[in-house]
């Protein structure tokens, strides 16, 4: 059994790879800081193989594929991403294309060569990682929460298409709330509430992707507030969400 997961440096996807590795699994594991994953490695009993690569680039997604596509891959996580707080006015063009490129277009290159290849074994998981951001408006982290929006959206339309077509590949979200990771820092913010442990976050979700589930939401209480957000008009969700990211101060 093989996975590949990217961002595994830090966060979700570290602790992704350490309960995966626990289930038997060999890691291809993808991030940017090969001394980090260097030393994940030396923790992992199963056998790992470390790619360095800024995923951001367009061209190192293809490289990425092109380099372990021949291998027998069973599981892809999806899960390299960064936010960025603050005005949507004030905050600097660049970082958000590169936002923007890193947390939607190397999803959806990925998603696609794997889901392809995945496709004609009729067999395979994919599991994108979004955010519980994807389900509502963000003023203040407002390109963010549209790239979430953008992977859960795009991982419901694929999923819809493989079940009409009786197809035995999974494809799934998950959507944490605030979790305590690097996040955190990377953004320039600091969440009000307290977040779920990354170790559960990781596990909850590796349990329920083995389970098919499409959308994956850890937390009570985040299902509480993805389910009551429906039935509150537009204008007051802006009005509460931009109060709430208020909350969320500069570090």
């Amino acid at each position: 059994m093989l996975a590949i997961i990217t961002g595994a440096s830090s966060g979700i996807g570290y602790d992704m790879a350490k309960i995966l590795s626990k289930r038997g699994y060999d890691l291809i594991l993808v991030a940017r800081r090969k001394e980090r994953l260097l030393k994940l490695k030396q923790t992992l009993k199963t056998e790992v193989t470390v790619i360095s690569l800024d995923l951001s680039i367009t061209e190192n997604c293809y490289s990425l594929y092109e380099r372990v596509r021949n291998q027998p891959i069973d599981i892809v996580i999806n899960n390299a991403g960064f936010g960025l707080f603050g005005e949507f006015s004030k905050q600097s063009l660049e970082k958000e294309l590169n936002m923007v490129d890193l947390n939607i277009k190397a999803v959806h290159i990925l998603t696609k060569l794997f889901l392809q290849d995945f496709m004609m074994k009729d067999k395979g998981y994919i599991l994108n990682v979004a955010s519980s951001a994807a389900f509502q408006p963000g003023p203040l982290m407002a390109t963010y929460y549209a790239t979430k929006a953008y992977v859960l959206r795009l991982t419901e339309g694929i999923y819809e298409e493989l079940r009409r077509k009786k197809s035995h590949v999974y494809i799934g979200c998950l959507c944490p709330g605030p979790v305590a990771t690097e996040f955190n820092q990377v953004a320039n913010v600091s969440f009000s509430l307290n977040g779920l442990s990354s170790n559960d976050v990781a596990q909850y979700a590796i349990e329920k992707m083995l389970q098919r589930k499409l959308i994956i939401i850890p937390g009570i209480l985040m299902k509480l507030n993805v389910f009551f957000n429906r039935f509150v008009p537009r204008k007051l969700l802006l009005r509460i969400a931009y109060h709430i990211q208020r909350q969320k101060d500069g570090v």
